[in-house]
């Protein structure tokens, strides 16, 4: 009987969520931490249930066709990049089949086609926006005897880089990244180096002590411009002015420096105040023609140049002609609604988050685009019980979906049934909750899908986007 602890050499077959390699033994399905499929390695049993096991990559045996050299010292480590040591032709293979599984598996959707995933041109350096985090520094046993002799006390704890897989109390200290930009790699070197100068204690969440908390960058891939935001739990106004005086000699791209405050027991990054100490306080970034304003605490795609073949892709499928009313749910900042307005006679968004919706409103006035209008609300009401809205607007010719990772309600997807739309685009980042959903809208008989365009948004990572068309059947 295999246990926990056991050891044993297995093949890895494919790829699973979480960056994780699938494998078998004894007729079960044994899930990989760490590895590339075709590897063929020793492994250690960390779970077992009657239907799987869990392991841990131990060592490598005979290395996969599609392994190759991790760019990253940290590889392995951080946990950001789990595909690293996979060629880029099989990640995007691999994730293809992803959503082929998912169709089939979930959505027990057979034979639809799904087109090759869309690659990014640029497989490093991508995002626009990074999220660094202060805290408690991870260390080896001998990097913390040395740390000791070379700084005393607190200080030679503080780290800014990046959580550590599963540990939200301590931090990778990084002194390189290669998703962001060069920039931005000599923004968290700088700002760590003024934290330590400056004396400057990190954020406890479990005291709720301590004055640092975030690094957030943001940068506009087309524009050059740069966003720098300090996180921090109070508000010390001569820390601020030093550190943006400090930063912005070391790194002069910088176009604005903000800072939020917040006193939030949780750890996300964002400000119940916000002061700016230099520039405008946002940056802009340019996808298809329009420009979009970005606040420290927008919601936007991190990758612009895979962001923009997404809403092509949805274009693509939704085939307008000029005379659609184009209905958009979940729509966020109004990023696709934008990207649609000037091949439809008009589009309506729908968002719950009201921030969202004032950014929307924002970005098309910004951009001079007249026939896209935002309501607020939760979309089961709005398409169900508070439909007074309706009267204004015609029923859609084409209903775009973008939920978030959990998908639609199932109250929406049987209301989009009963809308009469010729064409529905499901744009998804999360095949599994899509192919769900998709079962849902084809389960009347009424629409079908006709194809599926996978987007690689996130190179090295698993995660994978996905649009979906699906058309009025007969």
């Amino acid at each position: 009987m295999i246990k926990r602890g056991d050891e044993v050499t297995l093949r890895l077959e494919g790829a699973a969520v979480e960056g994780k390699c699938i494998a078998r033994m004894d007729g079960l399905v044994v899930f990989v931490r760490g590895g590339v499929p075709g590897d063929t390695a020793r492994v250690c049993i960390t779970k077992v249930k009657k239907q799987f096991l869990e392991a841990d990559f131990r060592t490598l045996e005979q290395p996969s066709p599609d392994r190759v050299q991790a760019r990253c010292r940290y590889f392995g480590v951080c946990g950001g990049c789990t595909w690293q040591e996979l060629h880029y032709d099989a990640q995007l293979q691999s994730k293809r089949r992803s959503v082929v599984d998912a169709l089939e598996r979930i959505g027990g959707l057979v034979g639809v086609e799904v087109l090759p995933a869309a690659a990014a041109a640029d497989i490093y350096w991508y995002r626009n926006k990074m999220e660094f985090s202060f805290g408690e520094r991870w260390l080896t046993v001998e990097e913390m005897a040395r740390v000791a002799d070379e700084l005393n006390g607190e200080q030679s704890r503080l780290a800014l880089g990046l959580h550590l897989p599963g540990r939200f109390d301590k931090v990778l200290d990084v002194e390189e990244c290669w998703l962001q930009s060069e920039a931005s790699v000599r923004i968290v070197n700088a700002t760590r180096r003024f934290a330590l100068a400056a004396g400057l204690n990190v954020h406890s969440t479990r005291t709720h002590e301590g004055y640092l908390r975030n690094l957030v960058i943001r940068e506009g891939r087309r524009t050059g411009e740069r966003m720098v935001n300090l996180v921090t739990f109070d508000d010390r106004p001569d820390v601020m002015a030093a550190y943006t005086e400090t930063l912005l000699a070391e790194v002069p791209e910088v176009s604005t420096v903000v800072n939020n405050i917040t006193e939030r027991k949780s750890q996300v990054a964002l400000g119940d105040v916000e002061k700016v100490y230099h520039g405008p306080g946002s940056i802009t970034e340019k996808i298809g023609g329009r420009t979009y304003r970005i606040s420290a605490n927008s919601f936007f795609q991190t990758n612009t140049a895979q962001a923009e073949r997404l809403y092509d892709v949805a274009a693509e499928m939704a085939a307008l002609t000029g005379s659609e009313t184009v209905y958009d749910l979940y729509s966020g900042t109004g990023t696709i609604a934008l990207h649609l307005a000037g091949l439809a006679r008009e589009v309506i968004g729908i968002e719950t988050v009201p921030q969202a919706i004032e950014d929307a409103k924002s970005n098309a006035a910004f951009n001079s685009v007249p026939n896209c209008t935002f309501l607020l609300g939760d979309l089961k009401e709005r398409l169900t019980r508070d439909t007074a809205w309706t009267a204004h607007h015609s029923a859609p010719d084409v209903v775009v979906i973008d939920p978030p990772r959990s998908g639609m309600h199932e109250a929406v997807a049987r209301q989009v049934l009963h809308m009469g739309a010729r064409r529905i685009v499901y744009v998804s980042c999360n095949p599994a909750t899509q192919a769900r959903d998709l079962k849902i809208l084809v389960s009347t008989g009424r629409y079908r899908v006709n194809r599926a365009q996978p987007v690689d948004m996130f190179p090295h990572t698993s995660h994978v986007e996905n649009v979906a068309l699906l058309e009025a059947a007969g």
